[in-house]
């Protein structure tokens, strides 16, 4: 390998930052504007969402489409996609479910639930750990604790 190739540009500078800038520009107003959301955290969708997104603007930033315009279709249809399945998840229990997984009990009453622990393959040691970050140190105050659709425990103290 020849150490000039590796700082020689192989297209125009100019069209990299045009690329780049009208893709930002795009993706800021869509994820500002159209994809807000204020409650809960990612879920196994969004997150495929963001990879898809992630690898589709690069594409367009970089050339390997023709346009810019053929990489802001592939990118809105994405978009279109998980907004739709949002809509969908949201009218529809049955969708949400589908896209979703349920809150599984880690503790119940005090007690591990071990079927739970076998089934999402989490320790003993791990459900600790995060009853720890939520400040419980001991399991006879919980009524019961649940690993959430988006990875988080959630726990209801006893009364």
């Amino acid at each position: 390998m020849n150490l000039s190739d590796l700082f020689s540009a192989d297209q125009p500078l100019l069209e990299m930052v045009v690329r780049g800038s009208v893709i930002y520009w795009f993706l800021l107003i869509v994820f500002r504007f159209v994809l807000r959301r204020d409650v809960g955290s990612m879920s196994m969708a969004d997150l495929l969402f963001i990879v898809l997104v992630a690898d589709a603007s690069s594409n367009a930033m970089q050339g390997e489409y023709r346009s810019v315009t053929n990489g802001i279709a592939l990118l809105g249809t994405l978009i279109g996609w998980n907004y739709l399945l949002d809509v969908l998840a949201y009218r529809f229990a049955k969708v949400a479910a589908f896209l979703e997984p349920p809150a599984e009990p880690l503790v119940r009453h005090g007690k591990f639930v071990a079927r739970t622990l076998r089934k999402e393959r989490i320790t003993v040691e791990e459900v600790l750990a995060k009853l720890r970050e939520e400040g419980i140190d001991d399991l006879s105050v919980i009524k019961i604790a649940r690993l959430e659709g988006d990875g988080k425990v959630s726990v209801i103290r006893n009364d």
